[in-house]
């Protein structure tokens, strides 16, 4: 299995809203992102469910190494 093919997997979430947010931004900016940024992408998607579509939806404060990332998602 390729790396995209793990990160599309991961995407794949308990909750439908973070499914659709998660896929389109695979789709449409993940090969934009710097190695790094890719591997904070990684990390975000460890995250709880929750806690994440929180950031998402501005209902929680974002932490600071996730801001950029978070900030992307809401774009897309």
């Amino acid at each position: 299995m390729s790396e995209l093919d793990r990160i599309r997997w991961q995407c794949r979430r308990g909750m439908l809203e973070l499914d659709l947010v998660l896929s389109r931004f695979v789709e449409q900016e993940l090969d934009g992102l710097t190695p790094g940024q890719l591997q904070l992408f990684k990390e975000l998607l460890n995250e709880q469910d929750p806690m994440l579509l929180a950031w998402v939806m501005e209902q929680e404060e974002v932490p600071g190494r996730y801001d950029f990332l978070i900030r992307r998602l809401r774009q897309v």
